[in-house]
């Protein structure tokens, strides 16, 4: 399917110089990102927020990619941070963001992350009765620890994140009784999926209970939390509904068959997502009502739609052979470096062939991608993709659009082969610098 590429993806892959370069200097698989790109994504939530008049913060998912680029584009525009480890904080505040301006959320905090986040005066989601004993020992009454309980979501009981009502009772209580070690600012929820109606919901939900919590026990509770889930938009709807209707294990390399893609288009998507879910109605008023009402400030934790468009992977071809009805090409690197193999599936978006080299005859060739690995499972693409002409050793397949997940989520230095690095593009004139990230 051919992916919705942004002008500077579309530039920086038809700049052979660049891509020289680079692919000299890297010897082997590499990752371009683009921070503009970044900072137009999360510039677009943002104004949404003050669009509809509604006290908010961006927290960027930052599990979604670990590059340090990221971080610097949160520190110039304002923003915040969303962590779940030790190392995902530090790196964060290497990077300009400050300790007030960081969320820590994740399951179980270690005692370790939960120091460090009272020491920077971060927020943190409270998950479990046990977690807030942990902080209580931990904070002081001159440093007490900033907290979001999280709520289990009503219709997902089965959920790993969250207070079950009685949970969430107790831990009101215990906070109150705690008080000087303990600030509850507010709820946050976690919910799987993409839809609007429910998150619209929940959140009303959760600004109820803030007003309740401020009347019976005193916290201010100035804050909810919808967590991420904003869908990107991959491929274009005709592309998508076709690959869907004519899906069957004959199009992929060994009739592989799966039972799961992420839904590469979806009609609502990043900042207008969000924008429809403060529009949707809730009893008589709209959910950006209903903040401003009761005077709540709304947190919100986008990794991949902040990444939208701001990266692409790209493979040298190592080799090319014909098995049967369609080729294999070989490339350096492995399939990991692509994450959707991890979940069993299939990164959709189009790979692109840049031809480099002598001219060749222009025969189009079908194909699957396989890594460099010796494991019969390493493919990056079981698809066979339709190619212009049969790949060779030098010519480059570029992945559009991987910054959100795939760069990293299950990189590997198996075969002690090593992690790609990512390279930070930056449009000059009508050409493009280049950098290694500073992690």
């Amino acid at each position: 399917m051919k992916a919705r590429e942004k002008e500077w993806a579309i530039n920086a892959r038809g700049d052979m110089a660049l891509l020289d370069q680079v692919t000299r200097a890297s010897q082997g698989p590499f990752h371009l990102i683009h921070p503009e790109s970044f900072a137009d994504n999360l510039g677009a939530f943002q104004q949404v927020l003050r669009d509809r008049n509604v006290s908010g913060r961006v927290y960027f998912g930052k599990k979604a990619n670990k590059a340090g680029a990221w971080l610097r584009e949160v520190a110039a525009l304002g923003s915040a941070v969303d962590v779940a480890s030790v190392p995902e904080f530090v790196h964060t505040l290497a990077n300009g963001v400050r300790g007030e301006d960081i969320g820590v959320t994740g399951a179980a905090k270690s005692n370790d992350l939960l120091w460090l986040a009272n020491r920077h005066g971060a927020t943190v989601a409270i998950d479990a009765l046990d977690e807030i004993e942990r902080a209580i020992t931990i904070a002081t009454p001159a440093d007490p620890l900033r907290v979001l309980l999280r709520v289990l979501p009503p219709n997902s009981p089965h959920s790993r994140f969250g207070l079950n009502p009685a949970d969430l009772s107790a831990a009101l209580r215990r906070c109150k009784e705690a008080d000087q070690h303990i600030v509850v600012e507010g709820f946050s929820f976690h919910l799987d999926g993409y839809a609007v109606q429910p998150r619209a919901e929940l959140a009303a939900a959760l600004i109820d209970l803030c007003e309740e919590t401020r009347r019976q026990y005193g916290f201010p509770c100035f804050a909810i939390s919808i967590g991420g889930g904003f869908a990107c938009p991959y491929v274009d709807e005709d592309d998508w509904q076709g690959f869907k209707e004519r899906l069957h294990p004959s199009q992929f390399h060994a009739g592989k068959s799966f039972n799961h893609f992420y839904p590469y288009h979806q009609s609502l998507t990043g900042a207008a997502m969000l924008d429809a879910i403060l529009q949707t109605v809730i009893g008589p008023t709209t959910l950006a009502q209903k903040l401003i009402a009761a005077k709540v400030v709304l947190y919100l934790e986008p990794g991949r739609a902040l990444l939208n468009g701001a990266g692409m992977t790209v493979f040298p071809v190592q080799g090319f052979k014909c098995n049967a009805e369609h080729g294999i090409v070989t490339v350096a690197g492995l399939s990991m470096s692509l994450s959707e193999q991890w979940k069993n599936s299939e990164y959709l978006p189009t790979p692109i062939l840049v031809l480099r080299g002598a001219d060749r005859p222009q025969e189009p060739v079908r194909a699957a991608i396989g890594g460099s690995s010796c494991m019969e499972y390493d493919v990056l693409t079981w698809r066979k993709i339709l190619f212009p002409a049969a790949p060779r050793y030098g010519d480059l397949i570029v992945y559009p659009n991987t910054a959100g997940y795939q760069m990293d989520k299950n990189e590997s230095a198996f075969h002690q082969l090593p992690l790609p690095p990512k390279i930070v593009v930056t449009q000059q004139d009508d050409g493009f610098t280049w950098r290694m990230d500073q992690q």
